[in-house]
């Protein structure tokens, strides 16, 4: 028999959303790189990062927006310098106060593991695996997550069928007998659906229009914070 599994979307669902000036998260890391021509850097950084993201949703998730280290070698960054690793850890700080599970959360993985839920994490990221586990273990999320699966590391993103097939493999369970949690309508909710799963939304992310090509999905339910999750999988029980 297949394991009962809920999966989670990370940014804006594990995590609170955060508006993020993606400039400005960039210049953390050019005026490490190239204080010179730090404003300049971090504008291009900025344009090259939106560019592989709108391919991502162009291609409904039939490609991805890469990894992190590719946009900086198509950037021309040497990644092996002492210089590029400092110049990163200004960039990580920077995310740093915005990657914190919302409090909740915890204590929710741990109760539904008590019921027999496995937990799985499904998110659309160019950060590599090692950078989400160490968020993951600073937040003591890592003992409750029985399988992560990134798009950095994968051919294809949510909203595509084959990122949630590829959790749920993961977990050894079937669509029919797992639920997705997300907080964005069309990467999360409309792809889960299409997946077969059932959804739980998570209404309070700020998403911009133009990352929203479809807002048309009507999910399953709605938690408006995260302990709403379990009452919601006692009452379809």
């Amino acid at each position: 028999m297949a394991a009962r599994a809920v999966v989670f979307d990370w940014g804006g669902t594990i995590t609170p959303w955060h508006d993020i000036d993606l400039v400005a998260q960039w210049y953390a890391y050019a005026e490490v790189y190239d204080p010179e021509h730090a404003g300049a850097l971090a504008r291009r950084l900025a344009a090259a990062e939106e560019h592989r993201w709108q391919v991502q949703r162009e291609s409904h998730g039939a490609t991805t927006a890469g990894a992190l280290e590719q946009l900086f070698l198509d950037e021309d960054i040497d990644t092996s310098s002492a210089l590029h690793l400092r110049a990163l850890a200004g960039y990580l700080d920077f995310w740093a106060p915005h990657t914190c599970a919302h409090p909740q959360v915890p204590p929710l993985l741990a109760a539904l593991r008590e019921r027999g839920w496995a937990i799985g994490v499904l998110s659309n990221t160019m950060w590599p695996r090692a950078h989400h586990e160490e968020v993951f273990e600073r937040d003591d999320l890592t003992g409750l997550i029985d399988a992560a699966l990134f798009t950095s590391e994968m051919p294809v993103a949510k909203p595509h069928a084959q990122a949630f097939e590829a959790i749920l493999a993961r977990l050894g369970t079937t669509a029919g007998d797992s639920v997705f949690v997300g907080d964005r309508l069309w990467d999360d909710i409309a792809g889960a659906q299409r997946a077969g799963m059932r959804t739980i939304w998570i209404p309070h992310s700020r998403v911009p229009e133009e990352q929203v090509p479809d807002a048309s999905a009507r999910p399953d339910a709605v938690a408006h914070e995260p302990w709403d999750i379990l009452e919601i999988l006692e009452s379809w029980a």
